[in-house]
């Protein structure tokens, strides 16, 4: 199944700018002065946990702890990810202090909560200089089982064929760039991927050759693609993310800044196809470089069956 409606997300406790990525994520702008950045953080957070429940989706919420100080925390999708087989991915990051989010409790919660059949531990990278953010660097077409991956300074290829040999995927890689020609820090930020729709800023790829094939691969695998402008790239409009409620309906999650960015026709084709749930994280977006989508981590895991008590 190409979506799923549990969700694991990161309620902050020291949430702020983070120096250890801010010189590859462009998208990162550091606070205004006595700017209270955790506290909006905190009331936009709670604001989006509360629009997906209220849509019916499952939303588990981990308290992140004091220490050790991990300014990212709010985007777990990047340290793990499930899988409807059971396996749990461990993944390399590049910043240091990201690393530190492991330690955190959230690996040992979903051991408590889910069966967990296989850990695939790809950390050991991380001495090697080489990275792969989750489903930051990926973004995966589970239904047919294609990756597509572009490569940054945080997204390497040996981690990424290792990945896609482990995990049973095709590879469709190729190198974006921002307006600026920087490499983009992670894919999700210029690409989603839903069950019928997928938004790309195609304009990223410089290579003609790289660009045709990406197109080629989406159509071919039998989604709409939705092309994307430069200026919807940088208000995150490729941060999106879908997932289905309780009664099996299809929500495509965006932040409000996405959503506003997007044109009538553009709105009216993913209205045919999901219903949009856009959310106000204005200032997770500017202070995080991240948005909607890398706030979710996904939960494909099955969950653990009581254990019966057998009768004396």
């Amino acid at each position: 199944m190409q979506t799923t409606h549990s969700l694991l997300m990161i309620r902050p406790t020291r949430f702020s700018f983070n120096q250890d990525t801010a010189g590859n994520n462009s998208f990162q702008r550091p606070p205004g002065i006595a700017e209270d950045v955790q506290a909006k953080a905190l009331e936009e957070f709670d604001g989006y946990v509360a629009a997906l429940r209220e849509q019916g989706v499952r939303v588990l919420v981990h308290e992140d702890g004091a220490a050790p100080h991990t300014p990212d925390s709010i985007f777990p999708n990047n340290c793990w990810s499930s899988h409807a087989d059971g396996t749990l991915v461990l993944y390399p990051m590049q910043g240091r202090n990201r690393r530190l989010e492991r330690f955190k409790g959230v690996l040992a919660h979903l051991h408590e909560q889910y069966e967990v059949a296989r850990t695939l531990d790809l950390t050991p990278l991380e001495h090697k200089e080489m990275f792969l953010e989750g489903t930051g660097s990926m973004v995966l077409d589970r239904q047919q089982r294609i990756c597509y991956a572009g490569y940054s300074s945080r997204t390497h290829h040996q981690a990424l064929v290792q990945w896609g040999e482990q995990l049973g995927y095709e590879l469709c890689a190729f190198h974006a760039r921002d307006r600026q020609g920087v490499p983009i820090y992670h894919t999700n930020v210029m690409m989603s991927v839903g069950s019928q729709l997928a938004l790309a800023c195609l304009l990223a790829l410089d290579d003609g050759g790289e660009r045709a094939a990406l197109r080629q691969r989406l159509e071919s695998s039998g989604k709409q693609l939705l092309p994307l402008t430069w200026a919807q790239l940088e208000s995150f409009a490729g941060n999106m993310l879908e997932v289905h409620n309780s009664a099996g309906e299809p929500l495509l999650v965006m932040s409000r800044s996405a959503w506003r960015s997007l044109n009538a026709e553009q709105r009216r084709l993913i209205e045919r196809h999901v219903q949009p749930l856009p959310v106000n994280i204005d200032t997770i977006e500017r202070i995080g470089g991240g948005s909607a989508r890398c706030m979710l981590a996904e939960i494909y895991l099955p969950e653990r069956q009581p254990r019966l008590e057998l009768s004396q």
